[in-house]
Order: structure tokens, then C-alpha cells, then sequence
């Protein structure tokens, strides 16, 4: 009886919508309060630079993906270019990415039902979890069709959000916080209220908006034609920065100034408050919840994909690469499941800064997985000429931009260091990398 296999059950419109998941999220709709608080109107700036910056790393990410027919995700180029060890230590980081991510997801989903209920914040994040687990267990395209309805319910809130603004922007309407107006960018103390300073520190904030991008890199060995699909995706990554995070914000920042909307918040939720919508609040907030139960939805099936080429490729236990009778890998989902759970326990033990503990690893192991990405392909490059001879899906600008993007990779890890609640959780993720690094050499030596 042949090897059960994972099936190729996602559809174009599943791999775009997850493509579309993957930069919607919660790090826009709750954590940008926060970025915007430490940089006032200059988030924009900082939304730009690093959706470039990632736009950069998908197309070098498409084109290794697309170089070879067996690739099933990021750790196999990693494998095959940089070594046995960068696939092992990427595999595991981005499992541990998506578990942190995950984490601040179903933390979000406990902050948001506060907004109509009076129950401790981990109740939800538990219940949420187990729905989605038993949701992931049955198919594949079960998934892909959670991921297309989660992703179509964040666009039109994103469009009704942009659409509702401008109206409000032509007829001058006037708030509580004042008329809005295009000058509320710059008449609160200008575009960068607190200094380089507070637009740098935002920028960690920021990545984790980013995290799932790479999503579609995952969901390779499940899509029905990754040759069309794949690079379908990732070409209309720049597009959807422009309007879901750079059009959103700038609508956010000219009906509310910057220093009225609160750190611990969603500031799409405060705007239709504040323009006199409850009702419509009601439903933001609604929508800010879906996008919470999306991203989770995301890192459980990001997680369990990892775990199951990780026992394939004989580097974590045989037992998470059995697939169910539906070819979903069972044991895989329950693992990280169980694992996810402890952001509950967080939220209930340390509810005030487990958001931004779990949010900071994870961009620090985000990078990490990016930066693998970069320099695997600079090595191709190198190492097959003829593989980027034949390439339909060349990476521009390269090497020159992989250097580049990687200068402010590491940029970003020295901002970190300046700043109190970015310094703590910096400081301990190398503990990660070293426990790596001893199950590697333990491995080798079996």
C-alpha cells in the first residue's frame, strides 16, 4: 500500500485569500495601535519599508519554491543550499514562529470578547482553539475555505473602513477629536511626534503585522498549480500593502488624530466609535475577532505543515508525519495545538504584557526565517546558474537587494536592544537557537 501523501486540495482562490490572510492580521488590526502610539503618523513609513522589504524576500522565496518540483517548503532549500543544520534550526524557528504568533492570536481573541463580555481572557482563547482544531482535523480544503471566507470578511471591513473615510474626508464631518481632515497627519506635533526615536522602535511592531506573508511558500505541497499560483500571490503582495495597511492607516490617522487613539486597542474599532457608529463599532470589533481566529487558523495549519516535512526529513519524531483518513497530519495539529495552549495560560497569568512578550519573539524568529530565505538564495544563485537561467520567476534586483534587506533585518535586532519591552524577550531568544543547536549535534551523533 502506497505512502499516504499530503493532497493538493487548495484552489487559485484559496492560496490568494491565504496570501491575503497572511498580511491581515492582528498585528494591523490590534497591534498597530501600539506602533502607532511610539510613532505617530511616520507608521506609514515604517509599513512601507518593511511590506517592500518582505515583497523582496517572497519573490526570492518564489523563485527557489518554483526551481524545483519537491519542494515542500523554505527548510528544503535551506537544506539542499546553506546545510542539514539550517533546515533543522528554520524548520523548528518556524514552528516556534507561527506557536508565539499563534499565541498573541488567541490572546487577542480573549481581549477582544471583553468588548461585550466581562470573562477572564482565557476562557475564549480556549474555546476558539479547540474549534479550530477540530476544524483542521477533517481536510485540507476545509482550511483553504475558513482561510477564503476569514480573508473576504478583513477586505470588506478594510475597503468599507477606506470607503467610510474618504466620504468623511470630502464633507469635512466633524468629531469629538475635531474635523476630519488630511491635516490631522502633521498639526499633531508633524509626522514624527516623537522623534526617529519612536519611529524606530515601532518597526518590531510592525514585522509582526508581516508575519504569514511566507504563507504561501507553506501551502506549496497542498496547491493544485503552484506554477501559476505561487507567483499569482506574491505579485500582488505590493498591491495589498498600498491599500490594506497604508490606505487603512492613513484613513485612521485623518479622522483620529494620532496621540487620541489608545496603545491597548484596536484603532479601527475606536474610529467608528468615535464618528457616532456604535452599531458599527460592534461589528469592527466582530471583524477584529474573525481576524484573530483567522491568524490562529493560520499558525495551526503553518505549524502542523512544519512539524510533518520536519518528521519526513527524519528530524522530529516519526509519529507526526501519519496522516489521518482525510491526509490531514493529525498528530502534528494536536502537538501544536496542545503546545498553542500556554498563550492562554499567559493571557490569564500575565495579561497586560503577554500581547507584546510573544509578539517581540516572534518577529525576532520571523527575521531569522527570512534572513534563512535571503541567503538561500543568494547561494543558489551562485551554485545554479542554469536553474536562474530557466527561471519564469526571477527575483529582481538580486543579490544586491537580499544584501540590503538583510543590513536592516539586522537593524532592526540592534532597535530592539533600546527599547525596555523589546530588551527582555531579545535577550532570551538565543536560548532558543542554543537549545537548537544541542538537539542538532544530539541528532547527529545518533
Amino acid at each position: 500500500m502506497p505512502e499516504k501523501e499530503l493532497k493538493r486540495d487548495l484552489k487559485d482562490r484559496h492560496v490568494q485569500l491565504i496570501a491575503i490572510g497572511g498580511t491581515i492580521g492582528t498585528g494591523l488590526f490590534l497591534g498597530s495601535g501600539k506602533s502607532i502610539q511610539m510613532a505617530g503618523p511616520s507608521i506609514i513609513f515604517s509599513y512601507l519599508i518593511i511590506g517592500i522589504a518582505l515583497f523582496f524576500v517572497m519573490r526570492a522565496m518564489g523563485e527557489l519554491l518554483l526551481s524545483n518540483a519537491g519542494y515542500t517548503s523554505f527548510t528544503e532549500f535551506a537544506t539542499e543550499y546553506i546545510g542539514p543544520w539550517a533546515g533543522f534550526v528554520t524548520g523548528w524557528t518556524y514552528w516556534f514562529c507561527w506557536i508565539m504568533t499563534a499565541m498573541a492570536d488567541i490572546i487577542a481573541v480573549g481581549v477582544y470578547m471583553q468588548y461585550w463580555f466581562d470573562i477572564p481572557q482565557w476562557i475564549p482563547a480556549i474555546a476558539c482553539l479547540v474549534i479550530l482544531l477540530g476544524f483542521n482535523l477533517l481536510t485540507v480544503k476545509l482550511f483553504g475555505e475558513l482561510e477564503f471566507w476569514f480573508a473576504i470578511i478583513k477586505v470588506v471591513t478594510i475597503v468599507a473602513l477606506i470607503a467610510v473615510g474618504v466620504l468623511l474626508l470630502v464633507i469635512g464631518f466633524k468629531t469629538d477629536s475635531g474635523t476630519v481632515s488630511v491635516t490631522n497627519l502633521w498639526k499633531h506635533g508633524g509626522m514624527f511626534p516623537n522623534g526617529i526615536s519612536g519611529f524606530l522602535m515601532s518597526l518590531q511592531m510592525v514585522v509582526f503585522a508581516f508575519v504569514g506573508v511566507e504563507l504561501v511558500g507553506v501551502s506549496a505541497a497542498e496547491t493544485a498549480n503552484p506554477k501559476k499560483n505561487i507567483p499569482s500571490a506574491i505579485n500582488k503582495i505590493p498591491v495589498r500593502i498600498l491599500l490594506f495597511y497604508v490606505g487603512a492607516l492613513l484613513v485612521i490617522l485623518c479622522i483620529n488624530p494620532w496621540d487620541q487613539l489608545h496603545a491597548s486597542s484596536s484603532p479601527f474599532v475606536d474610529v467608528f466609535t468615535l464618528i457616532g457608529i456604535p452599531v458599527a463599532a460592534g461589528i469592527i470589533n466582530f471583524v477584529v475577532l474573525t481576524s484573530a481566529a483567522s491568524a490562529c487558523n493560520s499558525g495551526l495549519f503553518s505549524t502542523s505543515r512544519i512539524l510533518y516535512t520536519l518528521s519526513k526529513n527524519q528530524e522530529a519524531p516519526a509519529k507526526l508525519s501519519r496522516l489521518n483518513k482525510h491526509y490531514v497530519p493529525s498528530n502534528a495539529l494536536l502537538t501544536s495545538a496542545i503546545v498553542l495552549s500556554l498563550g492562554a495560560l499567559l493571557s490569564k497569568l500575565i495579561p497586560d504584557e503577554a500581547f507584546t512578550i510573544v509578539t517581540t519573539i516572534s518577529a525576532i524568529c520571523f527575521i531569522w526565517v527570512w534572513s534563512i530565505i535571503l541567503i538561500s538564495h543568494i547561494i543558489y544563485r551562485k551554485k545554479r546558474p542554469d536553474l536562474r537561467m530557466a527561471s519564469s520567476f526571477k527575483a529582481p534586483f538580486t543579490p544586491a537587494i537580499n544584501y540590503v534587506i538583510l543590513a536592516l533585518f539586522l537593524f532592526i535586532l540592534i532597535v530592539m536592544l533600546f527599547a525596555d519591552a523589546t530588551r527582555l524577550p531579545l535577550l532570551l531568544t538565543p536560548i532558543w537557537f542554543l537549545l537548537l543547536a544541542v538537539l542538532y549535534n544530539y541528532q547527529k551523533r545518533k
